[in-house]
């Protein structure tokens, strides 16, 4: 492979035209547009981007003439990664927890407590540098679409100001004032979920796209979730659930039920469980990175795809159970212990994630979708579990405009 190169460009990166040749391996994610997979790979491609969109793809001897040109060196072209799930304002580390926990200590919920006294305590600008950090650290990674969650403020205050952060830098932001019940509402756990679906989603409500909760043992029964979810429904957020990843219980159930676009996590399945996902629009978003952090069980992505469900994979990242903003990461953990192929993974962290946000204009490399594409030091998107650690990510564009 040889070193990537631009020609000059000839006009504004607004209105001008770039062609990517000598592209090895194309993963458009459009079966029409390749070899008839779902990840509909192109060999010998090239890619047409105009202003912030895919233009055209193909095969590099039949692209048309363009402003710019981009040699990709042989090297493999993706989508940009979707990060359907984060939680991504926040303040502090719990690195204590999770040496002790390392040592034998289970994860439980409960961690989420230290996280919120520091999120509280922390500036609006210690909030923004930290968002920015890693979201800076996630792009670098290939990530060009991320979801982030409040859920660390517990407050009306609190969590509005979390989400009118992350809006800064996303327009897929999730209410989660359901992660826990508020230190200061421990005795009154129905308090508190009558301050999330009034004063809370008041506040809070103008700011998101979506809301959550943490449907689990030690956190938020399946009515209570029920009745929040609902509360949000009807305030014209949109459903989406932390669901099944410590113990079994309703939260799968209730995602479907309320045409959630992802169920969560999915790690302790029931055969009725799996059915009431292949049978509904909600995308099982499975999350690698806490099952390494917690030494958990991994969920089963094979039963998933074998019955039919629709699977998405994100990092999870978050400062207690999942550490990290690295996509590349996820997928090897899904094919080297979730039963995934790389297709399958890499498919499941593009267009997947997309799913999950019930987005068409991202997760694939199609005339229309916006312009986010992944360059690999590598010929094929393969390498991304082959070479698990190796920062194979050697070129962003983001909406047209090349950032990394």
């Amino acid at each position: 492979m040889s070193n990537a190169t631009t020609v000059s460009p000839a006009h504004s990166a607004s209105t001008a035209s770039t062609l990517i040749t000598n592209i090895a391996t194309l993963v458009t994610n459009d079966p029409s547009l390749g070899d008839t997979s779902p990840l509909g790979l192109v060999q010998d491609a090239a890619v047409v981007i105009e202003g912030d969109r895919i233009a055209w793809t193909g095969d590099q001897s039949k692209a048309p003439a363009t402003d710019n040109r981009v040699d990709a060196g042989g090297r493999a072209v993706l989508p940009g990664f979707v990060d359907s799930h984060s939680h991504l304002v926040f303040a502090g580390d719990r690195t204590q927890e999770f040496n002790a926990r390392m040592s034998g200590r289970p994860y439980s919920a409960g961690g989420i407590r230290t996280t919120v006294a520091a999120t509280r305590a922390a500036s609006d600008e210690e909030l923004e540098a930290n968002v920015t950090r890693y979201l800076a650290e996630a792009l670098r990674q290939g990530t060009t679409t991320f979801e982030t969650k409040s859920g660390y403020g517990l407050t009306a205050h609190d969590e509005s100001r979390a989400l009118r952060i992350a809006a800064r830098h996303t327009d897929e932001v999730t209410f989660l004032g359901a992660h826990i019940v508020a230190p200061e509402f421990a005795e009154d756990p129905a308090g508190y979920v009558a301050l999330v679906t009034g004063g809370m989603l008041d506040a809070c409500a103008p700011h998101a796209r979506w809301i959550d909760v943490f449907c689990e043992k030690g956190a938020f029964d399946g009515d209570q979730a029920r009745a929040i979810l609902t509360a949000g429904k009807a305030r014209g957020l949109h459903p989406r659930v932390h669901a099944n990843q410590l113990s079994y219980g309703p939260g799968v159930r209730l995602a479907v039920e309320l045409d959630a676009a992802s169920a969560d996590h999915c790690t302790h399945l029931t055969d009725a469980d799996v059915d009431a996902l292949a049978n509904s629009r909600t995308v099982a978003t499975l999350l690698p990175g806490a099952e390494f952090s917690t030494r958990a069980e991994w969920p089963d992505a094979r039963r998933l795809l074998d019955a039919g469900v629709t699977v998405a994979l994100s990092t999870d990242c978050n400062p207690g159970s999942s550490f990290t903003s690295s996509v590349p990461f996820c997928i090897a953990l899904a094919v080297r212990d979730m039963g995934m192929t790389p297709d399958e993974a890499v498919w499941a962290a593009t267009a997947g994630g997309a799913a999950a946000l019930r987005r068409d204009d991202i997760g694939r490399l199609t005339p229309g979708a916006y312009a986010d594409l992944t360059l690999l030091d590598a010929p094929s998107h393969v390498h991304l579990a082959y070479r698990p650690g190796v920062p194979l990510v050697s070129g962003v564009w983001r909406r047209g405009e090349r950032v990394v």
